[in-house]
């Protein structure tokens, strides 16, 4: 292969060392939020999303083609998208592979097309795009692109570089573009996201030394590493039995096959790989019952090449054998008689799973549906108050999560798949959680069960609130639909946190440590006191037309601190309704809103 042409192979190598790359830097990402709050996620978001289609394609292996290969990216990308700039990135990536699919080797020529998609689609993703975002940074990148293979520059080196160094330029320049971004003194966090993944890639492309195996752990918020080299030990492993198989299947699997047979994957185990293209998919489980899985598969057609190894028998023929001397090629021998690959099977077989595999005979607890209505409601939020607050106004499924943890598409594609309804209302309460709720009415309208999703975009929990209240059951669903968006602009919100660098935002010096109260515009208040803050955030946001201030307590402050401030709010404002509930929200110690 010449330094003029990318294959398969190659791609897959620059595309993982993009998506290290990225995951590397995560934090430092997450770092150059605009609002010095202990939630800047930017970083997590992208990670997430690309190291979801990471995992695809390294699961692929060498031999794949460039259209397996393109699907994996797009597909897991989509399904794995969290957060603005998570399902931006997915649409980038989606463009790119629409053209990249096609040809079997990618020149200058082609990869100038791929960034055009790329950045075609992306915007078409986005209801209003903003410049001096991620968004800028693309469109920065497929310009140069354009204008290199327009030159006949045929050095995809050179190319690549060239690129890289004029979005970086792009990159640099988007403080210009958004004063908040000027005044933080940072650069766009997203822009940045994917300078890591181009400049990842590049390397990959270079043939730098770079470690592309797929960390699962790395996908998880939250995920601990273990000390390195400690054994584990037999009762750490939850899950016995290592299965594997390919399934050839009768028809193509839909976006939504497969994320509800990945998601009944989950539900039964972990260390979960699912790939699929067309015509196969390979599945890799760890669970204690090989038999659910198997039953599954065989919904989507034939079974071919299976393997199931009893880990926790290996785990003590390992330990035995090293205590005694023996060699691991020896343990192989003795313990592959359960993991031998089998022939093709038809949906009805009696499959035999060998004399070494024991089945659980524990099965999945079945779940009581819920009674068909013809609408449901799904949200988001974060704080055991809350989610009890909206179950308490008839929300059917409550999805955790919110500013520190956004929900991906999946997860609200499984969320609405619980809701035993014709049509599913999604409050995401949370702007950065809009796309990806609007990326799973897309793909719902592609699925084959009619179920229809509608996004009513509140962007803060009082807006979910508020239009939840407006819902009626006996009007029409077009003029609920209506009345929900329209009674979001008659909230007004505010939340109080800390902050956790120095900055100045709006004119206002802000020190770590500091408490903010952070208003639907900027920052309305900066304090010593979360009180004292929270008070006079509030006072910035009330008028005259307001008639009800509803306080919501987080899971750090004290209920006898929050009566007191409601107290205090209710001297202040005596025409006001004053409702003080507790939330449990985490991070916001308060979240207030004026309506």
């Amino acid at each position: 292969m010449s330094n003029n042409v990318i294959d398969a192979k190659l791609l897959s190598k620059m595309f993982l060392a993009g998506a290290k790359n990225l995951e590397a830097k995560k934090e430092w990402i997450n770092e150059l939020n605009v609002f010095p709050v202990p939630d800047g996620d930017t970083g997590t978001n992208m990670t997430m999303t690309i190291m979801s289609a990471a995992k695809e394609v390294s699961g692929l292996g060498d031999s794949s083609d460039m259209t397996s290969i393109c699907k994996a990216i797009s597909s897991g990308s989509l399904r794995g998208a969290r957060g603005n700039s998570g399902v931006i990135l997915s649409q980038l990536l989606r463009g790119f592979t629409k053209v990249v699919k096609e040809h079997d080797e990618v020149n200058v020529e082609i990869l100038s097309a791929a960034f055009d998609k790329a950045v075609e689609t992306a915007y078409k993703a986005v209801m209003k795009p903003k410049e001096g975002t991620i968004l800028t940074v693309a469109k920065g990148a497929a310009e140069k692109a354009h204008e290199l293979a327009v030159e006949g520059t045929d050095d995809i080196e050179y190319f690549c570089s060239e690129v890289i160094k004029y979005a970086d330029e792009v990159l640099a320049k988007t403080p210009d573009m958004l004063p908040v971004l000027k005044q933080a003194g940072v650069v766009d966090s997203g822009g940045q996201g994917l300078m890591q993944v181009l400049k990842g890639a590049l390397d990959g492309y270079l043939g730098k030394e770079i470690d592309l195996s797929i960390n699962e752990e790395a996908m998880t918020p939250g995920a601990k590493a273990g000390a390195a080299g400690k054994e584990v030990e037999e009762a750490d492993i939850k899950f016995g039995y290592c299965t594997e198989f390919i399934v050839l299947l009768s028809k193509p699997l839909n976006i939504k096959q497969e994320i509800d047979f990945k998601s009944f994957l989950e539900s039964i185990g972990d260390s979960i790989v699912m790939v699929a293209d067309d015509e196969i998919c390979k599945v890799h489980v760890h669970s204690n019952d090989p038999g659910l899985a198997i039953q599954r598969a065989l919904m989507y057609g034939q079974l071919s090449n299976m393997k199931i190894d009893n880990m926790r028998m290996e785990h003590r023929e390992k330990l035995f054998h090293e205590n005694n001397d023996g060699s691991w090629a020896e343990i192989k021998t003795e313990i592959n008689g359960a993991a031998e690959l089998t022939p093709t099977y038809l949906p009805g077989d009696d499959i035999p799973l060998g004399d070494k595999v024991e089945l659980d005979d524990t099965k999945e607890e079945e779940i009581p549906e819920m009674p068909h209505k013809e609408v449901g409601f799904v949200t988001v939020c974060a704080g055991d108050g809350l989610a009890e607050i909206f179950r308490g106004l008839g929300v059917d499924y409550v999805i955790e999560g919110g500013q520190t943890m956004n929900p991906s598409t999946a997860d609200i594609m499984d969320a609405v798949e619980k809701v035993n309804a014709d049509t599913v209302i999604v409050l995401p309460n949370n702007k950065n959680i809009i796309l990806a709720a609007n990326q799973a009415a897309i793909m719902a309208e592609d699925s084959d069960d009619g179920k229809k999703i509608v996004v009513v975009p509140s962007k803060t929990v009082p807006q979910g609130v508020t239009a939840i209240i407006n819902y009626v059951p006996d009007v029409a669903l077009e003029d609920n639909i209506a009345a929900m968006k329209e009674a979001l602009s008659t909230v007004n919100t505010g939340e109080v946190t800390y902050a956790v660098r120095d900055t100045v935002i709006d004119d206002v010096q802000i020190k770590q440590g500091d408490y903010m109260g952070i208003g639907d515009s900027g920052i309305l208040s900066v304090g010593a006191e979360i009180a004292d803050v929270t008070y006079n955030m509030l006072d910035k946001m009330m008028n005259d037309d307001l008639e009800l201030i509803s306080v919501y307590y987080g899971d750090e402050v004290d209920e006898k601190d929050a009566e007191n401030l409601k107290n205090k709010i209710s001297e202040k404002y005596p025409q006001c309704d004053v409702e003080l509930q507790y939330g449990g929200q985490p991070i916001y110690y308060y979240i207030v809103s004026a309506e």
